[in-house]
């Protein structure tokens, strides 16, 4: 019974090592640069191994001899091959190893080319990279900007932009890059303001209530005020220029030559007019919310307006921050209790506990008592009484 344990275990013990063997003549095989000549090595080593060992238990005298001479020979034969597979799991950590590298689209021939204002070469060179990864996005502006900017032919780039936002899924930050830069040469190229708004409004259309289309509806609010300012440095008129004060040095006082300051009642009422039209204009309502506190004394309102900012999803959280520490200012600055600014304070800890905003509002709470004395005491008596609403006209309900 002993001896067919001990058969077994040594037939088993040959199936393994010939396995091992076999295993280690593929890996070999497959790293080796040159395989014909790993090839030879194993042709060469494994008859080599056998007729040693064959003569080794014939001459049993020269038998050590033989096998050390054996070990020389082999260890010539394989140690470079030996050596890199211990060393490889700790070089691949450094050179990425044999691993093929990520295929990926080369730009620098097109950008060569466009470089030496050979243009037509230039979009050939992007157009066969983006055969080979369509939806690359940088090619793709590569490409746009080639056919609006270099060519001047802004319906192709148009086309190629459009072509890349139709898929199926679109990267939204992707998506709105195309549609912003599109807008850009539209403004830029054709002073066309109308394809620009479409181009910024496809954002608010693909990606509703979200962080982009807040920016878009933001730039489409502004787009006016660009519009007037392309148009007017397209169509300069002759302006005169009014003769200055003479002897300015000699004068008693210059107080009656500083410009006038703009009227804070008309920039509320255009203010609202905006609004009207463009909701999402946050620039604009926060302007407004100041005019209503620092103008009219009426904190109530300039407080409807920031929480409205405020409480608008997907706003930036650094704009959110900013429109709460300007609310605690306001209110500190009309006069509020306590109680009040605290509350605001508590609102940025609330939101932001583990960023800078929230430990400056710890911090600003800890020493607010001190700042709301310090107010106290250099606010200066106010004179007169005055009716605060104007007639202004709020574009939150419930308010005036």
């Amino acid at each position: 019974m002993s001896h067919t344990i001990k058969m077994s275990v040594e037939v088993a013990l040959s199936i393994v090592g010939l396995a091992c063997l076999i295993w280690l003549m593929v890996r070999t095989l497959k790293r080796a640069e040159d395989p014909a000549k790993v090839l030879f090595k194993w042709a060469f080593s494994i008859p080599f191994v056998l007729v040693c060992f064959w003569v080794a238990g014939r001459a049993s005298i020269y038998g050590p001899i033989l096998i050390v001479a054996m070990g020389v020979v082999l260890s010539i034969m394989w140690t470079p091959h030996i050596s890199e597979l211990i060393s490889r799991p700790l070089t691949s950590l450094y050179d990425g190893g044999n691993e093929p590298p990520e295929p990926k689209p080369y730009y620098s021939i097109a950008q060569a080319r466009r470089q030496r204002r050979d243009f037509l070469q230039a979009v050939v060179a992007v157009r066969e990279q983006l055969a080979k990864f369509p939806n690359d996005f940088e090619g793709v502006m590569l490409l746009a900007g080639i056919q609006a900017e270099d060519l001047q032919d802004l319906p192709s780039a148009e086309i190629t932009l459009n072509h890349f936002c139709d898929q199926p899924n679109p990267p939204p930050k992707q998506f709105a890059a195309a549609m912003n830069q599109l807008a850009d040469w539209n403004i830029k190229l054709e002073q066309d303001f109308d394809s620009a708004r479409g181009a910024l409004e496809r954002i608010s259309a693909r990606f509703p209530d979200t962080e982009l289309s807040l920016a878009a509806a933001q730039r489409v609010a502004h787009l006016g005020g660009t519009e007037k300012v392309v148009l007017a440095s397209l169509d300069r008129q002759p302006m005169a220029v009014p003769e200055g004060v003479k002897n300015i040095g000699l004068l008693h006082s210059s107080e009656h030559l500083r410009p006038e300051e703009a009227d804070p009642t008309k920039l509320a009422a255009a203010y609202v007019k905006h609004l009207e039209q463009h909701p999402l204009d946050t620039e604009a309502r926060e302007r407004l919310a100041v005019i209503y506190a620092e103008h009219y004394q009426r904190l109530d309102l300039a407080e409807g307006e920031l929480n409205q900012l405020i409480d608008t999803p997907n706003q930036p959280a650094k704009r959110v921050a900013h429109w709460l520490n300007l609310l605690a200012d306001l209110q500190i600055q009309q006069g509020a209790d306590y109680d009040a600014v605290r509350g605001t304070l508590e609102r940025i800890i609330e939101r932001f506990p583990d960023f800078a905003a929230g430990e400056l509002a710890r911090a600003r709470l800890g020493r607010l008592k001190l700042e709301l004395k310090g107010r106290k005491e250099t606010s200066g008596v106010k004179l007169g009484i005055y009716e605060r609403n104007i007639g202004l006209k709020s574009n939150l309900p419930g308010q005036l």
